[in-house]
């Protein structure tokens, strides 16, 4: 077996701070409805860092930064990341219709369409909503979406970790809509 050596930190080449929040985005937004953990909170501003996420918007109860329990897993990714706290969810969905986004609640629900098979309109941009740990995305909020989009899962649990579920979602969208791939 031949011998690999892992890249030191210095060797990735990533932005600075300053030249993230300067570079081109992925058309993407994140839409949390009411999200317990700090720690997901915390994990999805990672994953969003990870591929240039537009912004997140944290609605309803979903804590906002500076939270220690969120430093501790965003791992400065809150700095990067454009985020703005709105209590209503509803609201962030109407204004993001009304500016040209596809909105798509990620949930288990009749109708729904497959991730693997969910397609963007043509030249949109994306906004995903992802809900509560124990109750997912509130109904109303499901009704305002364009679509609701499901990950099919083959176990005895119900559901994914919501911070589980943005990485896959995340990375699939922008596998089919950003232009820095």
């Amino acid at each position: 077996m031949s011998e690999t050596r892992k890249l030191l930190n210095d060797e990735l080449e990533r932005l600075s701070t300053d030249r993230f929040r300067e570079s081109e985005k992925t058309p993407l937004v994140i839409v949390l409805d009411n999200v317990r953990s700090l720690n997901n909170v915390g994990s999805i501003f990672r994953s969003a860092d990870a591929y240039r996420v537009e912004k997140i918007y944290l609605c309803g109860i979903t804590a906002q930064p500076p939270h220690r329990e969120i430093r501790k897993t965003a791992l400065g990714a809150t700095e990067s990341i454009s985020w703005e706290y709105v209590e209503n969810t509803i609201e962030v969905i109407q204004k993001l219709n009304s500016s040209g986004y596809q909105t798509c609640a990620i949930e288990q629900a009749e109708r729904s369409e497959n991730l693997f098979h969910f397609s963007p309109k043509l030249n949109s941009k994306v906004a995903i909503v992802l809900g509560n740990e124990v109750n997912g995305v509130l109904q109303e909020v499901v009704d305002a979406c364009d679509t609701v989009i499901e990950l099919d899962q083959y176990g005895t649990k119900h559901s994914l970790n919501i911070a589980v579920c943005a990485g896959i979602v995340i990375y699939d969208i922008f596998n089919k809509i950003s232009p820095l791939r």
